[in-house]
């Protein structure tokens, strides 16, 4: 991993660096560095044969369209390569730019995989996690303890549009196939007047090679703001 540790989406550390920052200048600056990313991985992918690609990841590719098919939280995406774009086959929707990222990323990074014994680690267990670990508890874990660290069960009813099946931790937990090789778990810790509610978002280790460290940062903030919206949109219409 260190061998990649420039590429692409180093260019956007300046985001989860500069979270704090209110100057709008640095949006601008981060802006441009998802642009940069994106269209870094899209050379990096176009470099390499689709055959190679599909051997090492659960994705297909059709050779007349040039477009890869990719599942991303139980949903099939599209990787245009002649268009250079992605989006939800679906309806044609384009998700946000991280999310796009963490696609092209999952793409350009395929290789085969050692064989390891499934296990669950925290982000700062990660390679590079720790550096950005202040941000990822503001804009992912926090966010998570505020919508269901008083209503764990929420989760379970939310996670159900994504693909989540229910797992054996905490006060609820629930785990996502965020790729088919990628299992992510979200453990909620109910809290009541005595004890703090917690929560935690986990990762099997085997994660470090497909995808770079800030991708991983990117993948855990877009399942909490997956659910977090579910968990709004339940409660509203209650």
């Amino acid at each position: 991993m260190s061998g990649r540790a420039g590429r692409g989406l180093s260019l956007i550390s300046a985001q989860w660096r500069g979270m704090n920052d209110e100057s709008g200048v640095e949006e601008i600056r981060m802006e441009t560095n998802y642009r940069v990313a994106y269209h870094k991985f899209w050379q990096d992918i176009k470099k390499r044969e689709p055959a190679e690609i599909t051997a090492t990841r659960a994705v297909s590719y059709n050779e007349d369209t040039g477009q890869f098919s990719v599942i991303f939280f139980a949903q099939e995406y599209i990787a245009d390569s002649k268009q250079e774009t992605v989006y939800r086959k679906a309806d044609g929707h384009a998700p946000d730019i991280m999310d796009a990222i963490i696609i092209l990323n999952y793409l350009a990074y395929a290789q085969p995989l050692s064989e390891a014994e499934p296990r669950w680690v925290s982000i700062k267990e990660i390679p590079g996690g720790m550096i950005f670990y202040a941000a990822f508890l503001k804009t992912a874990i926090s966010p998570l303890i505020k919508a269901f660290g008083h209503q764990a069960q929420l989760l379970d009813t939310v996670a159900a549009s994504l693909g989540g099946q229910p797992a054996p931790m905490g006060s609820s937990s629930v785990l996502f196939q965020a790729f088919p090789e990628i299992p992510v778990c979200v453990v909620i810790w109910e809290g009541d007047e005595e004890v703090k509610a917690n929560a935690t978002i986990l990762f099997d280790p085997s994660i470090e090679p497909m995808l770079h460290s800030e991708s991983i940062i990117g993948l855990g903030i877009s399942l909490a703001n997956r659910l977090n919206k579910r968990a709004a949109k339940e409660r509203s219409s209650r």
